[in-house]
C-alpha cells in the first residue's frame, strides 16, 4: 500500500497506492473544505494545477449540504466530479477552532452549528459515519486539538481520550467498510498524535497509536499558536515513534519553508489554507519572496506573477492587470492568484520529490530558501 522509493537522511520518497490511485509523496493536498477550492477553482483547473489529493472536512459537509445527501449523489468523487484521492478531516480540528460553541464529553463533542446554532453531536463513530457517506479514499480518526497554550495535566487528559476515541473510529471503519451499502469499501483510516508542545506526551502517544497498525498517521494540534521553531522540534522527536513504513501527515501545514523543514524531519503528507487565503488577497508565492500585488508599484507592471511560471495565470496575464481586477474586486483576480499559489505549491512539491529521487534534497532546500528570501512583498 505505502512504499518508500528513496531517503535522503530523514526525508522520504515514497507512493501510497490507492483505490482512487496512487499518491506520489511527499504530497501537498489542496484544501478545499466544503467540496471546493475558495476562489472559484473547478476540477478542470485542479488537474491542470497538477493537483494529487483534494481535502475536504467532515463537519463543514455534514452541516451544510449534508453527508447524507452527498451520499444519496454517489459520494463526493461523484457529487464534484473528482476521481483522484480525497482525505476528509474527521471534523477533530473544528473541536479546536469552534472552542466557543462546544463542549467536550467522553462520549464525543456537542456543537452548536456556526451556520445556524442548531445543536449538533458527533463523536468517533458519527465522525465515521459521515466520512463513509463522503466515501472519501483517506477517512481521519476522530480527535481533539488541544491548545498548544493548554496545561500539561489537560492536554494528558485529552491525549488519553482521544487515543480511546481511535479505538472507536477504527472499529466504526472495520464496521461501515463491511456494510453492503457503503460506496467505498476500501477506506483508509489514519490516526492522529496529538500531546500539544509536550514531547513526553507526544512521544508517549506516538507509541501508542502505532500499536493500532492504521495504513497512515497524522501530526495534528502543530501551527495552532506555538512558534515554527517549537513545531519543528516536536516533529524531530515525535517522527521517530511512528511507523516507519507508513505515511506521516502533518496536519494544516504550512507554509513553503515549513513544508520543506517537516519534509526533511520525514513528513510526506501537508495540506493548508495557506495558498487559497493568501491568494484571495493578493499575495502571492514566487520563487524569490512573496509579492502583494496590492502595492501601488505592479501598477504598470507588465510582467506575469512570475516570469517562467506555467500556470495559468502567469502564462497570460500581467501583474498589472490581475492588480486591476482584485481592486476592482473582480472573481478572475482571485482565481487567478489562488491558481498560480496552488500550482506554486504543487510544483514545489513535485520539485521536492524529483529532488529527493536525485539524491540532492539537502541542496535543494538550501537553494529554495535562499531564493524565497529575496524579494519582500
Amino acid at each position: 500500500m505505502y512504499r518508500i522509493l528513496k531517503k535522503e537522511g530523514n526525508a522520504k520518497r515514497g507512493e501510497l497506492t490507492t483505490v482512487h490511485g496512487t499518491i506520489q509523496t511527499p504530497v501537498f493536498m489542496n484544501v478545499g473544505t466544503v467540496a471546493a477550492i475558495k476562489g472559484a477553482v473547478g476540477t478542470e483547473d485542479l488537474e491542470a494545477i497538477k493537483t494529487q489529493v483534494q481535502l475536504s472536512n467532515t463537519y463543514h459537509l455534514h452541516v451544510r449540504t449534508g453527508d447524507e445527501i452527498i451520499k444519496k449523489m454517489g459520494g463526493l468523487h461523484k457529487f464534484m466530479v473528482w476521481d483522484k484521492p480525497i482525505l476528509t478531516d474527521s471534523g477533530g480540528f473544528q473541536v479546536f477552532s469552534l472552542a466557543g460553541l462546544r463542549k467536550i464529553k467522553e462520549e464525543g463533542v456537542y456543537f452548536q452549528s456556526h451556520i445556524d446554532g442548531r445543536k449538533i453531536f458527533m463523536g468517533p463513530e458519527d465522525s465515521m459515519r459521515i466520512q463513509s457517506n463522503l466515501a472519501s479514499t483517506i477517512a481521519m480518526a476522530f480527535d481533539e486539538c488541544p491548545s498548544s497554550k493548554a496545561e500539561k495535566k489537560y492536554v494528558q487528559d485529552s491525549v488519553d481520550r482521544t487515543t480511546r476515541w481511535l479505538e472507536r473510529s477504527q472499529k466504526e471503519m472495520v464496521f461501515l467498510n463491511s456494510l453492503e451499502d457503503t460506496i467505498n469499501k476500501n477506506q483508509l483510516l489514519f490516526g492522529i498524535n496529538q500531546g500539544a508542545i509536550f514531547k513526553d506526551i507526544r512521544i508517549e502517544h506516538a507509541k501508542r497509536i502505532s500499536e493500532f497498525d492504521l495504513p497512515g498517521y497524522a501530526l495534528g494540534g502543530l501551527a495552532v499558536g506555538e512558534s515554527h521553531e517549537e513545531m519543528y522540534h516536536i516533529i524531530e522527536e515525535t517522527v521517530p515513534f511512528l511507523p516507519a513504513n507508513k505515511p506521516t501527515y502533518l496536519m494544516g501545514v504550512g507554509t513553503p519553508a515549513n513544508i520543506l523543514e517537516a519534509v526533511e524531519r520525514g513528513v510526506d503528507f501537508f495540506d493548508c489554507v495557506y495558498p487559497s487565503r493568501n491568494g484571495r488577497h493578493g499575495h502571492l508565492y514566487t520563487n524569490h519572496g512573496k509579492l502583494n500585488l496590492f502595492n501601488a508599484k505592479y501598477e504598470l507592471d507588465s510582467r506575469p506573477i512570475e516570469e517562467g511560471c506555467q500556470c495559468p495565470a502567469c502564462k497570460r496575464y500581467s501583474r498589472a492587470y490581475i492588480r486591476h481586477l482584485l481592486k476592482a474586486k473582480e472573481m478572475l483576480g482571485m482565481r487567478l492568484c489562488v491558481l498560480h499559489n496552488l500550482y506554486f505549491y504543487n510544483t514545489m512539491m513535485e520539485e521536492i520529490r524529483n529532488a529527493l529521487d536525485e539524491g540532492r534534497f539537502t541542496a535543494y532546500k538550501k537553494e529554495k530558501l535562499e531564493g524565497m528570501k529575496q524579494q519582500k512583498e
